[in-house]
């Protein structure tokens, strides 16, 4: 099989995003677009990647790393003049080169494979990946001659009444006889209103030539559309986010309101989850068979064990166990363990904590940089006091404790095994195992003192 190597477009400014933050970087459902693109066209078993980058290089190739080599495009002059600044690394190699645009993340990498397998079935020196667009206003029309090879594209602008009437477009990615590419190139001209070098000329220019150019026409036009502004922004991230939500569909999951709930591209979904409205799943979250999710709760990075429920909560970079009950309204911060048939729920904030099988915190309470065994019971506005000013320190509840409400734990401190604490204690110091520890002061009732209070206030 003949070499293959990608040219990515990511040099321009993006400046009808209105934004500081470089185009390609843009996310869409959470990965910068020219990272969707990356991803897909990488599956085409390339040989050499190369990155076209102008303005806010660095940040570019800071994300990328070592995915892709990169030249900078010191002026952008067309995307003519763009591929030409590969020429130092492609241009006297033997194979197919793809040209793609760092602005269109829905490409599948399906679609770039039929592509390479179309332009090596028909002997081209240039093949278009076009698509029949239903408004195709102000895109490049596909010329066909009668052997329905490309003759030209010209542009919505250059386009007679006739050749306006096409819908094939031109959807600005290519693939190219590599070094028929970089001599061609030599010919683009930017003798036009804009003074630039176009890409698109070269199919004119390999036509004059007697060089064959063919199209592979796409069925799925939405797949192929650029991201110019935020409403294309949008309009990109529902399409895949309807992609993603029907595979996992397919694959099993039952997403209740496919429209209101958000999948992002690495997470995991084993077959009989439940993902409820409004819910987002980001990074590279997994959730296995039977757990139901939502609604209206946000996980990121998290492990999350089969018949787990999470109602309206936020869990992020965590480990949650099987038959785990969470919510509503939890928030499960980083570095958590929950273990299995563990209970989080209304109200109560976890952070750097393992909370131990078959334990606790039902409600309304704060569990910081604390290590709580199996079976231990946290009662309502408990709170582990991990921050003296200057550190954090670790609280431990052994297996078995019970931890009455209201009370504060002082660390460091260690709750000891099968012990209790009375209900609005603050406890600063060990207690023992099977001990009962009282830290508040004794009660005090000073008989008739409400009355004489009220009467003082009449008078």
């Amino acid at each position: 099989m003949a070499k293959r190597y990608a040219v990515i477009l990511a040099a321009g400014k993006g400046t009808r995003m209105k934004s500081k933050l470089y185009k390609v970087l843009h996310p869409v459902m959470d990965r910068p677009m020219v990272q969707h693109v990356i991803d897909q066209v990488k599956t085409v078993q390339l040989d050499e990647l190369v990155t076209i980058v102008g303005f806010g290089a660095e940040k570019v190739e800071e994300h990328i790393g070592n995915e892709s080599k990169f030249v900078i495009q010191e002026e952008q002059l067309g995307t003519g003049h763009a591929v030409m600044q590969a020429g130092e690394l492609l241009k006297d190699k033997e194979g197919t080169t793809i040209v793609v645009c760092g602005d269109t993340p829905l490409i599948t990498g399906e679609t770039y494979q039929k592509l390479f397998e179309h332009h090596e079935k028909t002997n081209a020196k240039a093949t278009v990946l076009t698509a029949s667009a239903p408004d195709p206003a102000g895109y490049g029309r596909i010329i066909r001659n009668k052997d329905n090879e490309v003759e030209r594209i010209v542009e919505h602008k250059d386009a007679n009444e006739e050749e306006r009437s096409i819908d094939e477009i031109n959807t600005g990615t290519y693939c190219f006889d590599n070094r028929a590419l970089f001599q061609a190139l030599q010919h683009v001209s930017n003798d036009n209103a804009q003074g630039e070098y176009y890409l698109p000329d070269i199919i004119g220019i390999m036509r004059r030539q007697g060089e064959k150019a063919s199209a592979f026409l796409t069925d799925d036009f939405n797949e192929t559309i650029g991201i110019n502004d935020r409403a294309a922004l949008a309009e990109a991230t529902q399409i895949l986010k309807r992609r993603i939500n029907e595979q996992h569909m397919r694959n099993g999951v039952s997403i209740i309101d496919p429209e209101n709930t958000y999948i992002h591209p690495d997470v995991k979904i084993e077959p009989d989850a439940v993902i409820h409205p409004g819910t987002i799943i980001k990074g590279e979250s997994f959730i296995e068979a039977d757990a139901e999710i939502g609604p209206h709760s946000e996980i990121t990075n998290c492990h999350i064990g089969e018949e787990t429920i999470i109602r309206q909560s936020v869990a992020a970079d965590s480990k949650i166990g099987k038959r785990v009950n969470i919510g509503p309204y939890a928030h499960i911060r980083p570095e958590s363990i929950i273990s299995n048939e563990a209970k989080v729920g209304n109200f109560v904030e976890v952070k750097k904590t393992k909370l131990g099988e078959g334990s606790k915190v039902s409600h309304l309470s704060y569990m910081g940089d604390a290590d709580v065994g199996s079976n231990v019971n946290i009662g309502c506005g408990t709170i582990t006091v991990n921050y003296d000013g200057t550190k954090k320190h670790l609280t431990t509840i052994e297996d078995d404790a019970f931890i009455g409400c209201n009370s504060n734990l002082i660390a460091p401190v260690t709750v000891g095994q099968g012990s209790y604490v009375a209900a609005g204690s603050t406890i600063t110091k060990d207690v023992p195992g099977d001990a009962l520890a009282v830290a508040r002061a004794r009660q005090s009732n000073k008989e008739g003192y409400a009355a004489r209070l009220k009467n003082r206030q009449k008078s």
